[in-house]
């Protein structure tokens, strides 16, 4: 048994018949319907064909998933006899079978047939001809390094570091480009020696990169290490070598460029050689570049990773840019030692990696824009100090690169970008596992902002099979906001004054330097000036949080302090969450994310959350489906959206198409789940959108 298997727990339904599985580390649920009550029992998990964590056994005729989710059937000998999707349906003879169900938490169930699949718009039903004993088992996406290696800073002690990544992957099959069979790469920590434990091994997949011994270089390259479980040697210049002799060298002034794009190449064609193993589904990315491509990719599955990465690297980039998913994160590390301690945590997001310019820039200008905001009359902002204060902070503006996400490593405060830092990762490491409720505080410091609170109370918590505990604070003491930070909370939402040196109370102003411990996992401080004391909340272990680097207005501030909630409360992390936010206020720019940006709230009411994009074509509507991905639906993950008359399969993270509908099927559609839909570059929500107001 792992150390994950704990985080399981399968709960029978108190209201109805079925049962609920939670992971209490990741904090997700999924519910099973089934006619009458079940009363699990034990069962031993390796009789699954797949890993799983724990599993249990119930007796029903029916098994009911409350959405649809993609069911994959595979047979005894572990070959895939059918898929099922949204309105599609299948009938098997007797045998014995293995669902996989793509839910938030990974989910086998293995069963007796004959048996029947039917989905429609809302949910999926697997019926049986009679009551009958059915195992369920389940698999916790939580992911944590296997262990520490500890380096010196002499950069081929480092190389030798990194090089151990590659001993987090479950597989040198194409496979290994679905996020679960990625693991956590090991933590890294410096010291006055290099120490690998024994257990650490890279496995032997013919490949090495050579690399100059510097810091830029070894960073930059450790994403590619990862993913090849490529050796590092030092060399005078970058490239990458295989065992069948193939070499691929990376030029000196373009080697950050080219390596990302060695990274995202081999990734992509991974992805689309891997329908010829597990998953024989219809790839729409395959559907799209095969006829431009010469390559067999049924023989290329057959091949060793060196063989595949040989052919994939002959393959000019260009021909497969276009459709390479929008990458999820570029992490902008400033090249020092102690950077390296972060690197594991961001590789694990198959982050891109790129060194920057340490040079300090002066605090962020305010726009035109936002100054007229803020000379208008009567307007309230969210400080309490009569002038700016004047402690002296460094600024960094790292290159935008079309992520999905941007972040830094490093010193200095970023501008359009997380900060990360090593305690958020962690922290969250650390995170105490849960059965209760999702815990969110709502703090209102100041009546004259109870609009926002008005609003966001409506918000959190208004999900169906998702429970709550939301609860609001007014005019809290400094004392009863320093117990409130002690509490065990998964979300605090403060309203109200922040200068550098504290939070507004009734009575004065609560440090967060002050705050030893906090159980406030994340956060949003929507108040002026709340990065220190944001930073702090971190340091003293929180995960992640958003904040301010300046003044805001109150009329602004409401405004993203009631989408950054909505955006919470559908399932976006953190990051992704600020980065759509930004976009709804001349504010936006004034906001960042510290800590850990990945982390999620709540579970998204799909695998990946999204955002549409809806444009008026004629008697139709034009559909821009953007996805996001998260750390349990990583790069490599695939959506099917809900579209009738949609049979492909999408590489997740970005937009994955353009779909046309008319209104009574974007209608139907829009109803499926609450999720954000910008029209003429206002952001609505699909469930109060009405089309013929807006178009």
């Amino acid at each position: 048994m792992t150390e994950g298997d704990s985080y399981l727990r399968f709960t029978p339904l108190a209201d109805r018949g079925g049962l609920e599985i939670i992971d209490r580390i990741e904090r997700r649920r999924y519910k099973l319907h089934t006619p009458a009550a079940v009363s699990p029992t034990p069962v031993d998990p390796e009789s699954f064909r797949f890993p799983v964590g724990q599993a249990v056994a119930v007796t029903t005729s029916e098994l009911v998933l409350p959405r649809v989710v993609g069911v994959y059937v595979r047979d005894d000998t572990g070959s895939m006899v059918a898929e099922v999707e949204h309105l599609d349906s299948v009938s098997l003879p007797a045998g014995t079978y293995t669902l996989e169900l793509s839910t938030q938490i990974k989910t086998y169930i293995r069963v007796e047939g004959p048996l029947e699949i039917a989905a429609d718009f809302s949910q999926t039903r697997i019926g049986l001809p009679e009551s009958s004993r059915v195992a369920i088992g389940a698999r916790s996406r939580h992911k944590r390094p296997a262990d520490t290696i500890t380096t010196t800073t002499d950069p081929r002690d480092m190389m030798a570091a990194v090089e151990t990544f590659g001993s987090a992957l479950k597989t040198a099959d194409p496979e290994r480009s679905y996020p679960t069979l990625r693991g956590h790469p090991p933590a890294v920590e410096l010291g006055e020696t290099l120490d690998i434990p024994s257990g650490i091994e890279r496995p032997d997949t013919g490949i090495r990169l050579e690399l100059p011994p510097t810091l830029p270089a070894i960073y930059v390259a450790a994403p590619l290490a990862f993913y090849l479980g490529a050796e590092l040697e030092p060399g005078t210049e970058p490239r990458l070598v295989t065992t069948t002799g193939f070499e691929h060298t990376f030029s000196r002034d373009r080697f950050e460029r080219e390596v990302e794009h060695a990274l995202k190449q081999v990734f992509f064609l991974d992805c689309v050689t891997r329908t010829e193993g597990y998953y024989e589904i219809d790839l729409h990315e395959r559907n799209a570049v095969e006829p431009h491509l010469d390559l067999d990719f049924e023989a290329l599955y057959d091949q060793t990773l060196a063989e595949q990465v040989e052919t994939y690297l002959q393959v000019p980039y260009e021909l497969l840019a276009d459709h390479i998913p929008q990458w999820r994160l570029t992490t902008h590390v400033e090249p020092t030692p102690d950077a390296i301690e972060q690197l594991p945590f961001v590789i694990d997001d198959l982050s891109v990696i790129r060194t920057a310019e340490t040079d300090s820039q002066p605090e962020p200008s305010i726009t035109p824009e936002l100054n007229r905001e803020f000379t208008r009359d009567e307007v309230i902002t969210r400080s309490t100090a009569t002038s700016p204060e004047t402690t002296e902070r460094s600024f960094v503006q790292p290159e935008s690169t079309g992520a999905l996400e941007e972040a830094w490593i490093g010193e200095s405060i970023p501008i359009g970008a997380s900060k990360l830092t090593i305690d958020a990762f962690e922290n969250r490491l650390e995170r105490e596992t849960t059965d209760g409720d999702i815990t969110i505080s709502i703090v209102v410091n100041d009546e004259r902002m109870n609009e926002e609170e008005d609003l966001v109370d409506g918000v959190y918590g208004d999900r169906d099979n998702l429970p709550f505990d939301v609860s609001v604070h007014r005019n809290t003491t400094v004392a009863e906001l320093r117990e409130l930070l002690t509490r065990r909370t998964g979300f605090l939402h403060y309203i109200g004054h922040t200068e550098q040196d504290g939070l507004e109370c009734a009575d004065g102003k609560l440090d967060v330097r002050t705050v030893e411990e906090t159980g406030v996992d994340a956060f949003l401080l929507n108040s002026c000036n709340s990065y220190e004391q944001g930073l702090s909340l971190i340091e003293a272990g929180g995960i992640g949080g958003i904040v301010t680097l300046n003044e805001v207005i109150n009329e602004g501030a409401v405004k993203m302090g009631e989408t950054i909630a909505r955006l919470l409360n559908s399932g976006f992390p953190l990051r992704a969450a600020l980065t759509i936010a930004r976009d709804e206020s001349v504010l936006g720019g004034q906001y960042i994310v510290v800590g850990d940006g990945g982390m999620t709230v709540t579970q998204a009411a799909t695998m990946t959350p999204n955002l549409l994009e809806i444009e008026k074509s004629g008697s139709k509507y034009e559909i821009h489906y953007k996805t996001f991905a998260t750390d349990n639906a990583g790069l490599g993950s695939v959506v099917i959206p809900y579209f009738e008359h949609v049979e492909e399969y999408f590489l997740s993270s970005g937009e994955i198409g353009t779909f046309r509908l008319d209104e009574s099927g974007l209608s139907r559609f829009l109803e499926l789940e609450q999720v954000p839909v910008r029209v003429n570059d206002n952001l609505f929500w699909s469930r109060s959108l009405r089309l013929k107001d807006l178009f």
